[in-house]
């Protein structure tokens, strides 16, 4: 604190030092990050892997957030409240799950499953929200998720490089990280948050940033290119590359340009010239284009579940089956090319069979099991987030370099434009989901919160 000289007046305070208080209603979302680093299966609570520790972090969060909006008079102390809009795009696809699990024709073996859409798609996102203050907040938690990715990503490509990871053509070389061969998906999902996070930060670091922001921000998007694709994981290749370009787009040609080849280059140089795994990579990605001629078993499954899809939908068009009915219908919609389930060994796994429970496509699963109110409300949800986030952001540019807020727009609409496209090819499962769900949170902070109206001018004041 300063004051003022003897004789002048009272005392003034000005420019208070930054206290970690300040910063105290953000810490329980970027807590629910950090803690998705452990291992699953050891942060497990039900002892299955089921829910863990970032689960029931999540659920504080969200009761956490209630009670400070209780005490605040239903508005977050020192933080935004929840507006008309956003209530309609938060509300609208929960008020679709409560419809879809009352016209089920059990609702009782439906009600687990509208608790975790409920959780994932509507409480922790509005309670990330409610938690975010100002874009100083979002920084922290795109810094959390960037450090979950280089930290799971590390893990995976220790896994790859001693043969110690999932299970892939019978070699354990999958890079999983810490999710293990039971969740495949979730490091590639993690990392890819990161990679997008990033390259976000680089091409729209804050006005204010220092001068190592920018090239530390492109290195870690390089790095992460490793363990992206020691994952083995088509969908997620095909939609990080998507979001990537979105942002390069945004961005302008003259600095997409050199960043697309600098990202190339490193890819061909970490990947091609240090051999890491280059004759898999090579036949997983040209698999890409060869499922339509000669697919491969995995291929043929994921068909086969999204035709099983279209045909529970077919039964049910208004509602569908219902909230976790999609196993119990699997067998009588599905084609005899289906196979019993997928192989599962490595990362500390025996090898075991995994009964192929969703059609590994989000919009198929919310359609097969909850009709087009389901699919209507919550895509809808999603494009409402994504039009208002990109709507904020060309604002900010519009507005100069001194927004200081356009590098957030940037990640949400990079991070959104990802889970949009990755949902083409996988759905909800797995401890990481809980971080599908801090992702679709900061994205709505971008687009329905009247702080970052503020923000494009500057950051909010506390």
């Amino acid at each position: 604190m300063r004051v003022l000289p003897a004789g002048a007046g009272t005392a003034v305070p000005l420019s208070p030092i930054p206290r970690l208080g300040r910063y105290g209603p953000v810490l329980p979302v970027v807590g629910t990050v950090l803690l998705l680093c452990a291992p699953a299966d050891r942060t497990s609570l039900d002892g299955q892997g089921g829910v863990t520790l970032a689960d029931a972090a999540s659920g504080a969060l969200v009761v956490w957030c209630v009670l400070r909006l209780v005490r605040g008079g239903g508005r977050a102390a020192s933080g935004p409240v929840l507006t008309w809009r956003g209530a309609l795009v938060l509300g609208a696809p929960a008020a679709a799950f409560a419809v879809a699990t009352i016209a089920a024709a059990d609702p009782a073996a439906g009600l687990p499953g509208f608790v975790r859409y409920l959780q994932l798609f509507v409480l922790v996102p509005g309670a990330v929200l409610l938690s975010l203050r100002d874009a100083r907040d979002a920084r922290l938690v795109c810094a959390a998720v960037v450090l979950l990715a280089l930290v799971q990503g590390t893990v995976g490509v220790l896994q790859s490089a001693t043969g110690t990871g999932a299970s892939y053509r019978g070699e354990n070389v999958r890079a999983v990280g810490t999710f293990g061969a039971l969740d495949v998906m979730g490091m590639a999902t993690v990392v890819s948050y990161g990679l997008v996070t990033a390259l976000a930060l680089a091409l729209a670091p804050p006005a204010a940033a220092p001068r190592w922001l920018r090239p530390c921000a492109l290195g870690c998007a390089v790095l992460l290119l490793v363990p992206l694709a020691l994952s083995y994981s088509r969908g997620a290749w095909i939609a990080t590359a998507a979001a990537c370009l979105l942002l390069l787009a945004l961005r302008g040609a003259r600095t997409a340009v050199p960043v697309l080849a600098a990202l190339a280059a490193a890819g061909v140089v970490l990947v091609g010239g240090l051999s890491v795994g280059s004759e898999q990579l090579a036949e997983r990605a040209r698999s890409i284009t060869e499922v339509s001629s000669s697919p491969d078993q995995s291929v043929t499954d994921r068909y086969s579940l999204w035709s099983a899809a279209v045909g529970m939908w077919r039964e049910a068009p208004a509602t569908g089956v219902g909230p976790k009915g999609f196993p119990a219908h699997r067998d009588a919609h599905a084609s005899l090319a289906l196979s019993s389930g997928s192989d599962t060994a490595g990362a500390g796994v025996r090898f075991q069979r995994e009964p192929l429970l969703s059609p590994h496509n989000m919009y198929l699963l919310v359609l097969s099991e909850q009709g087009l109110v389901g699919v209507v409300a919550l895509v809808g949800s999603w494009a409402a987030l994504l039009v208002c986030g990109l709507r904020r952001l060309r604002t900010a540019r519009r507005r100069g370099t001194g927004s200081g807020a356009a590098d957030c727009g940037m990640v949400a609409v990079g991070l959104l434009t990802w889970q949009g496209i990755d949902f083409l090819y996988g759905d909800i499962g797995g401890p990481s989901t809980v971080l599908t769900a801090l992702v679709l949170g900061l994205a709505a902070w971008w687009a329905l919160s009247p702080a970052t109206e503020g923000a494009v001018d500057g950051d909010s004041t506390r």
